[in-house]
């Protein structure tokens, strides 16, 4: 029995089975690409401020990055801030331009200074633009024209470009 061993092994060159791993090296980077490719992710968050409820779509678009801006039942918010005050769903009289009653100067002013932050900011880096795009979460119990006069404003600050956040429809 021990002869037989010993010419078996003697026949044997090392080893008659070698693993090839390239096919399945290859299987893993092919599923590995699909997987990533099929996997949808935004890296723009939009979070609904507190007590507020958007208005329902039936359409879906991606969210951009861009300055956020928050129309709700007790204020307007820009970046988290406070900046005007609105009772019952009316935005206060000492806020709008005694000139203009469409445009609200406090608003104006706040944007303003955000586009101009920007603009230094894409001065300085080439790679950023100032695109004056502006997201804007208004609460679906706000009248028309109140929003009316808060994308006026907006647009009259350099942010032409406005989306409106909405949840999905389901």
């Amino acid at each position: 029995m021990r002869r037989a061993v010993d010419k078996l092994l003697a026949n044997n060159k090392k080893s008659t089975f070698v693993l090839q791993l390239t096919a399945m090296v290859d299987m893993f980077t092919i599923l590995i690409v699909f997987l990533l490719k099929s996997f949808s992710t935004s890296a723009v968050t939009i979070d609904p401020h507190k007590n507020l409820i958007l208005p329902t779509s039936t359409a879906y678009v991606e969210p951009i990055e861009a300055l956020k801006i928050v129309v709700s039942l007790d204020g307007i918010y820009v970046d988290d801030k406070k900046i005007v005050q609105i009772l019952d769903g009316k935005i206060i009289i000492a806020e709008l331009d005694t000139n203009d009653q469409d445009f609200v100067r406090t608003l104006f002013d706040e944007l303003e200074k955000q586009a101009t932050k920007s603009k230094n900011i894409a001065n300085n880096n080439e790679d950023v633009a100032f695109e004056g795009k502006l997201v804007m979460q208004a609460d679906s119990r706000i009248d028309y024209g109140e929003l009316k006069k808060v994308m006026y404003t907006a647009s009259l600050a350099g942010y032409a470009d406005l989306k409106l956040a909405t949840m999905a429809y389901e």
